[in-house]
């Protein structure tokens, strides 16, 4: 027995038309939509609290419209962490549009019990310095990474639609291997080989050459067009990686060892809800064009704890940028720099951190080295972390003040302004964290 599982998305913003042409053509079992970071989420909840029926993805509907009618054709279940703060919402949402659509008899299950806002009160957010509770008002959300088990048990009572919130990226691919080849929740190392899967997948065209681009260095054929990738996965756990025949972009074996490294602390431990997966005997073989077979992952049991991710209002962005071209442009950028810091140094209580950069001269990688040829243009940046919108608002309006009050020659100007939502984790007892589903039809 062998599953077809494909990736739908790999981030919140991903494009919609290789999901579509998996759903159409993939042949698939599942299709998976990986959507959620920890910022994504965090800043779902408080459009929850605004409005009971949002807090979930933005792009859910379009997804959801574009898909449904070809997965339900061919027999494709879907699962994904779309639900975001919401799941119950987004998930009423799916019925709608599968009412819309004429899908009648559609089941679509919301898997809850990821929000522990609840609970966190002595959580021990390292990054904060203190505990969530000491967060008071400022802490806005606590969500707790769920495993497999309920994304299986959803797929086992019918669902063709499985819609959670934060739930461990792997398990979102793992929950289906689990539904369908009925793997034992100690079955460390078929877990973990699961698991394997599902961190390949998730990441959607990072594996087919997305994010390996690099011209000249590591060219990837068609990126125009490139296709999301599939999995043929074995009972045993073992895979295969490949795409659909006339996409663009590659799966090589050097596609799929940057993906392997991708976000992982530890090869030989990557600590999953479900079990802690080992990729250090991890091998891949290209046994045909676009197709590298996996082997090699094992696990061993899980901690027993999970990762929480809190959210918390952390002040205000004010920034603004201008350009400036031709001789001397560096020199005028930095005067703008100095000018701004000079007229906000008046609001420093007020400003909590800074900086001012030359983007296309020392934004990312520090100063230029001496002797390095002055670019023919700069785009001059200045953000400014503050305690209130105000003070923000006025770190980008004294960008726009440069047109009059600063160097010649610039141009361009915007500003913006926008609140911070901080992350950060601590660990909470598994115990302590009780999912379940709920599973209606449209």
């Amino acid at each position: 027995m062998t599953i077809r599982i494909g990736a739908g998305a790999g981030f919140a913003g991903d494009r919609i038309e290789p999901a579509v042409d998996l759903a159409e053509r993939g042949g698939l079992d599942f299709l998976v939509f990986e959507c959620l970071a920890e910022r994504t989420i965090a800043l779902a909840q408080p459009a929850k609290l605004a409005d009971p029926s949002a807090g979930y993805d933005r792009m859910l509907e379009r997804r959801m419209r574009a898909v449904l009618g070809p997965c339900r054709r061919n027999g494709t279940r879907i699962v994904s962490n779309m639900g975001a703060a919401n799941p119950v919402a987004a998930a009423e949402k799916v019925r709608e549009v599968a009412r819309d659509l004429g899908l009648s008899g559609l089941k679509v299950a919301a898997v809850t019990g990821d929000d522990v806002l609840d609970r966190a009160g002595d959580l021990d957010l390292a990054e904060t310095g203190c505990t969530a509770a000491e967060l008071g008002d400022r802490l806005v959300s606590a969500n707790a990474y769920i495993g497999a088990a309920s994304l299986a048990a959803a797929l086992d009572a019918g669902a063709d639609v499985v819609i959670c919130g934060r739930a461990s990226d792997p398990a979102l691919f793992l929950g289906p291997l689990i539904h369908s080849f009925g793997w034992a929740a100690e079955d460390w190392d078929r877990l973990g080989k699961g698991t394997l899967v599902g961190h390949l997948l998730e990441c959607a065209a990072q594996i087919t050459g997305g994010y390996f681009a690099d011209p000249g260095a590591k060219d990837v054929p068609d990126l125009a067009r490139i296709g999301f990738p599939l999995a043929e996965v074995e009972e045993t756990g073992d895979a295969v990686v490949t795409k659909l025949d006339g996409t663009g972009g590659m799966v090589t074996r050097a596609t799929c060892i940057e993906q392997l490294l991708y976000e992982i602390h530890d090869p030989a431990a990557y600590v999953q809800p479900d079990v802690i997966a080992d990729f250090s005997g991890v091998r891949f073989e290209e046994v045909g064009r676009d197709r590298v077979a996996v082997t090699g992952a094992t696990g061993r049991p899980a901690s027993g704890r999970l990762k929480v991710s809190a959210g918390y209002r952390d002040g205000w962005i004010g920034e603004g940028q201008i350009s400036y071209a031709g001789p001397g442009c560096v020199a005028r950028g930095r005067l703008a720099i100095d000018l701004i810091a000079a007229r906000l140094a008046a609001r420093n209580g007020e400003i909590v951190e800074h900086r001012g950069e030359l983007i296309g001269w020392d934004a990312v990688a520090g100063p230029a080295p001496r002797g390095t040829p002055e670019p023919p243009e700069v785009r001059m940046r200045y953000a400014a972390r503050c305690r209130s919108r105000d003070t923000a608002a006025i770190v980008a309006e004294e960008v726009e003040g440069l047109y009059l009050c600063g160097p010649s020659g610039g141009g361009g100007a915007t500003g913006r302004v926008r609140e911070v939502v901080g992350i950060a984790s601590g660990l909470l007892p598994a115990g302590l964290v009780e999912t379940s589903f709920t599973l209606s039809e449209a």
